[in-house]
């Protein structure tokens, strides 16, 4: 990383040079071009109109990911959850793991997750998940005022946005980072389901190092040191990526015992040696650092399947776990 960023100082520095020499040796014609080049630069950098970020973030998913239509959406999603059987769990749940892919594939494992939160009520959810589009450094709370779902508008604790900020210069608000991420709004219309009264507060990770991963636990707790009313924890997450089944297994029970065990430290350490996989690992390593902090007890893995028992096809699948993490 230090030798590519040395790398492109001097690449920058060789172009500005040459720019430079042409603009002052070149012709008038030349100038007058690289002027124009300059103000476009600026103002592509600095201009942002007033009409381009909304209030209320419109659903990028409702049609494809999930239903569109109310009814056909809450039958769905009904259907899961009365599919999902899971043991009583004693305890207060602080956090849950679970996936994001479309509803038709990873659906009914993440019904799992939230039906062990079903009645259950929090002030906020405070939902962590990568950012698969947009690269950026550090970590993106968005500050838009809600989500649109086919079930309504899901408020953002945009005042617990504004302070977690305040609390890390390694935090802070990349609109485009949210404008087309899935990853966070796929879990909306559950939430919206088994829980009332509740705001959000989205994040995304640009980096999922986990010096980040502790940063941004660490920015969390503060908040919530004082906090009486609770608040829940959701990372989101899918497993291994495009492995035969019989290898997507094998690597994704490797993730599930670091899960189980609460060791955020080999979990880190084996996603980058690639015995396991998780393209949200920062979400579940945030998630895991705040549980040691808060007292988590147990972590409960509730539900573990990939994309091949939904469509039959092992050759290439994706996993999916659902796991509570319980005080």
């Amino acid at each position: 990383m230090f030798l590519n960023r040395v790398l492109s100082i001097r690449i920058f520095r060789k172009e500005r040079k040459e720019s430079m020499r042409m603009f002052v040796c070149g012709s008038k014609k030349m100038k007058k071009y690289f002027i124009i080049t300059i103000s476009l630069c600026a103002l592509l950098l600095f201009y942002k109109p007033a009409c381009a970020i909304p209030e209320i973030r419109p659903s990028i998913l409702a049609g494809t990911w999930y239903p569109a239509d109310k009814n056909e959406l809450l039958e769905m999603i009904g259907r899961f959850l009365s599919n999902a059987h899971i043991a009583a769990i004693k305890g207060k749940i602080k956090a849950i793991i679970v996936p994001h892919a479309g509803y038709m594939y990873s659906g009914g494992v993440a019904a799992h997750a939230f039906k062990a939160i079903k009645g259950k009520r929090y002030k906020r959810i405070i939902m962590i998940g990568p950012c698969h589009r947009v690269f950026f450094y550090g970590v993106s709370v968005n500050l838009q005022k809600g989500y649109k779902t086919p079930l309504g508008i899901v408020p953002v604790d945009t005042k617990f946005a504004k302070s977690l900020i305040k609390k890390s210069d390694q935090i802070r608000y990349v609109p485009m980072a949210h404008a087309f991420e899935h990853c966070l709004e796929i879990e909306l219309p559950f939430l919206q389901v088994v829980l009332k009264d509740f705001k959000i507060v989205p994040i995304l990770m640009g980096e999922q190092d986990i010096y980040t991963c502790k940063e941004l636990a660490d920015a969390i707790l503060k908040l919530l040191k004082n906090e009486k009313e609770p608040t829940l924890i959701l990372a989101s997450s899918d497993l291994s990526h495009y492995h035969s089944y019989k290898e997507a297994v094998s690597m994704d029970s490797i993730l599930i015992q670091h899960v189980k065990q609460m060791d955020p430290e080999e979990l880190n350490k084996d996603t980058i040696t690639g015995r396991c996989e998780a393209c949200g690992k920062g979400a579940i390593m945030t998630a895991l650092f705040i549980a040691q902090k808060c007292g988590v007890k147990k972590a409960i893995i509730l539900k573990y399947a990939n994309s091949g028992d939904v469509t039959g096809d092992h050759s290439k699948v994706v996993g999916y776990m659902a796991s509570v993490l319980v005080k």
